[in-house]
């Protein structure tokens, strides 16, 4: 019995050393299964915490194995040990409850002052509402009027397996969120429908996206960079396909992002008031397809029978006009259509109703024009 205690006691200990040893060796192993400590000040603040907890443990765990083999060698029943007879021992009593309160006070000390830190969102310079759909994330810069969702941009093909998969798989959007360097951001995160989570592990934190809730957050990044994050809560069948993309600039870059932004929207809203050819519609609204209907209704428009309805020759898109306009606009309540309408521009809706009337082998000849689109708003 001795021995089997002893083995497995020096097993336990020599698999902790090994670990440990394996972490020192190499860095990028260790960075593999640590804490990532990350580009801003309180994401190295959150590593230094982590780290002295993991070696406050160590030190625990190596003194009471160095007891325990100890008292298992030179305590044994061969070398003729008999156990001491005592009830109590005031001494002890006191010594194993006065160590273990002074190493959790100083643990908490440094625990409680960062988490301060973390939820100090006060004096932020820039305030962006994350929201977070089924399957994508919208940003709003409420500083700025600036409004767009990110959504995938892996190629389809990459997710079936047709394709190779490309570098950064699952892990690329059309539109990434910019912040300046050098200036704290407020983050307001929220969702629309389920419960998500934002995360970008360089930034050392996530926060949960609830609806009917507001959580806040805050980074501040010294450098530029591209950082990229994803959805960390299970929120549906596509959870895995809402990547994160944080690109920070300098303050001079961002100043001309934000104009670019802004002309963009002057002119989608030039855009959303002429008129559109059938081809300029179908070209357009095949791009916005691909992007926010293939997911559900497959990028061949067969759809997943008993889930997803078919567009190639579906009811609704061969069907009555308006009620192919209402159901792309406000969705079908007890199912997983969304409702696009505050989601997609004049143009973006007119273009992909159109489009879908159309392609697919439906070939109705129909066509909706964005002022359509906002006299049924």
């Amino acid at each position: 019995m001795f021995a089997n205690t002893l083995r497995r006691t020096l097993c336990s200990l020599w698999g902790a050393l090994v670990l440990l040893g394996a972490g020192n060796a190499s860095a990028g192993f260790a960075d593999s299964i640590n804490l990532r400590k990350g580009v801003t000040d309180i994401s190295h603040r959150v590593y230094d915490l982590h780290m002295m907890v993991f070696w406050i443990c160590v030190v625990v765990c190596l003194a009471v194995f160095a007891v325990l083999i100890y008292s298992i060698i030179m305590h044994r029943k061969s070398k003729g040990a008999v156990p001491a007879s005592f009830h109590e021992s005031t001494t002890v009593e006191i010594i194993w409850t006065t160590v273990p309160f002074l190493v959790l006070v100083g643990m908490a000390v440094p625990a409680t002052t960062t988490l301060l830190a973390l939820e100090d969102t006060r004096d932020s310079d820039i305030s962006i509402q994350v929201t977070g759909y089924q399957w994508k994330w919208k940003y709003d810069y409420l500083d700025e009027d600036i409004s767009f969702f990110s959504v995938l941009t892996t190629p389809r093909d990459q997710i079936t397996g047709v394709a190779e998969k490309g570098e950064n798989y699952l892990s690329e959007v059309d539109n990434p969120i910019v912040v300046p360097i050098n200036k704290k951001i407020r983050f307001l995160i929220t969702s629309n429908d389920v419960i998500h989570s934002w995360w970008v592990p360089d930034l050392g934190w996530k926060q949960d996206a609830i609806p009917g809730f507001i959580n806040d957050a805050w980074t501040e990044l010294k450098e530029p960079g591209l950082y990229r994050g994803k959805c960390a809560e299970l929120c549906g069948k596509d959870h895995g396909f809402m990547p994160i993309v944080l690109v920070a600039k300098t303050e001079e870059d961002y100043a001309a992002w934000v104009a670019e932004q802004k002309s963009a929207k002057a002119a989608e809203a030039e855009s959303a008031g002429k008129t559109w050819t059938l081809d300029e519609l179908t070209a357009k609204g095949e791009q916005v397809y691909n992007t926010n209907c293939a997911a559900c209704h497959q990028a061949n428009g067969q759809g997943i029978p008993g889930v997803f309805p078919a567009i190639a020759g579906g009811v609704i898109s061969t069907g009555d006009m308006a009620a192919h306009v209402d159901i792309v606009m406000h969705g079908k309540a007890g199912t997983a259509m969304q409702a696009f309408g505050a989601q997609l521009s004049d143009v973006d809706l007119a273009a992909v109703i159109t489009f879908e009337r159309n392609g697919f082998g439906n070939n109705k000849g129909d066509m909706v024009q964005p002022a359509e689109i906002a006299a049924a708003r």
